[in-house]
């Protein structure tokens, strides 16, 4: 196999994982009691186009919405280990108190990345705690 064949075998792999995470996380996001269901569609909405609307479709339980709003996905916000993923949140010389005022992270070393940067934001997940944290980090007030 030459390297484009590698490469978009890669490519498609990475798609393929990508999809399963979103997918489980989706299900998880749908584990509602069905007392505890909130309607998202109207009366005879298929569950395709209660889908297409983000929400979830369960048809199981009698007498309750089976389309209805998912839970709200946890996350919280994490300073970077990686110095890489560092994103510049002051300026030369800033001091801790300076750099937490602005509510950023601050490690004052190595020398040559930034000491004060921004929070990431992960979800988090019972199952996948963090993995492909990098799918849904983003950066807060970034340039």
């Amino acid at each position: 196999m030459d390297l484009k064949g590698i490469c978009v075998l890669s490519v498609i792999l990475t798609a393929n994982n990508l999809l399963i995470f979103l997918s489980s996380t989706e299900k998880c996001q749908c584990k509602v009691a069905p007392r505890e269901r909130l309607n998202c569609g109207h009366p005879g909405i298929t569950a395709e186009e209660c889908r297409r609307a983000g929400c979830c479709f369960s048809a199981s339980v009698p007498g309750v919405p089976w389309c209805f709003t998912p839970k709200q996905k946890r996350v919280r916000k994490v300073c970077p280990s990686d110095v890489r993923a560092r994103v510049n949140c002051g300026f030369p010389g800033i001091t801790a108190k300076e750099c937490e005022r602005k509510g950023c992270c601050f490690v004052p070393h190595p020398a040559g990345v930034p000491w004060c940067f921004y929070h990431r934001t992960v979800t988090e997940s019972k199952d996948l705690h963090e993995t492909f944290s990098f799918l849904s980090s983003e950066t807060h007030g970034g340039p």
